[in-house]
């Protein structure tokens, strides 16, 4: 009798291991392809002119330095603005909200911005903000950016905070210390790890949004570091290129995207070293 049991039970399991192998090679499969597919069709057009020539007009040579120095400014003030509201909120979550209904409450609406399409966030930012002044520009860009970082340090804040065992705070407050400097000395240091890859995660999410920045920066085909007018960057470029009917066009809309994956790609490799270091 038990000996039928285990010889079910290690057939399950070995089903079940089968199952779980070949859904991971069929992912691994699908990314493998389309890194490869980016690779391929553009990793031709990277050399050192992608980095240092601006978008070219059909049929000269150019490439994309105006759209990654916008995307690094966009999503750089995006990624300051939000970051320091995203943890304050986080912070709050989770040491000062285990009474009441706000926490929750507002937990539940971070869930909701956290799956909200990005479209709608560019579509706001155009509403109340780029209708009333009357053009795009990059601020707007990096507004939309900082809306779509809060949600995710939020999350990743709060989650890692709520890691640190109790027995630490009570340790600081045995000793006289207030809250403010235990939630920073204590709090912060033990889930810093953490939170940094919450922050790369986040920017790893808004270096390829594209819609936000449609409604909102828009493009600009010169190199122009005005961040109050249309500015260049690389998810707008791409969607345009890619369209178009040129092929030097289609070839750097190929190199961008194949920059924006490799990039996220690296951003992500280094949130989870960091995660598993500490």
């Amino acid at each position: 009798m038990q000996n039928g049991i285990y010889q079910r039970r290690r057939m399950t399991n070995k089903v079940m291991l089968g199952l779980s192998m070949a859904t991971l090679i069929f992912g691994l499969f699908w990314l493998f392809w389309i890194i490869l597919t980016l690779l391929v069709k553009g990793g031709g057009a990277i050399s050192l002119s992608l980095f240092t020539e601006i978008t070219p007009p059909p049929g000269q040579t150019g490439g994309l330095a105006n759209a990654i120095l916008g995307s690094f400014a966009m999503a750089g003030v995006g990624t300051l603005i939000g970051t320091p509201i995203g943890i304050l909120a986080g912070t709050y979550l989770a040491e000062y909200g285990q009474r009441g209904w706000l926490a929750p409450a507002t937990r539940f609406l971070n869930d909701v911005l956290l799956s909200a399409p990005s479209i709608v966030i560019g579509l706001f930012i155009y509403s109340v903000y780029v209708y009333q002044v009357g053009h795009y520009s990059g601020w707007a860009g990096a507004v939309a950016l900082s809306i779509l970082v809060i949600p995710v340090v939020v999350r990743t804040t709060d989650n890692m905070l709520l890691l640190v065992p109790n027995s630490l705070r009570e340790a600081c407050f045995a000793l006289g210390c207030p809250k403010w400097r235990m939630i920073l000395m204590v709090c912060y240091r033990a889930a810093r790890s953490g939170m940094i890859t919450g922050v790369l995660l986040a920017v790893a999410r808004i270096a390829g949004e594209t819609a936000p920045l449609l409604f909102t920066a828009l493009s600009n085909q010169f190199m122009s570091f005005n961040m109050n007018a249309p500015m260049a960057n690389l998810p707008v470029v791409i969607f345009q290129y890619a369209a178009s009917p040129f092929k030097d066009w289609n070839t750097l809309a190929w190199a961008g995207a194949a920059l924006i994956t490799l990039f996220v790609l690296a951003i992500n490799i280094l949130a989870r070293s960091l995660f598993r270091k500490h």
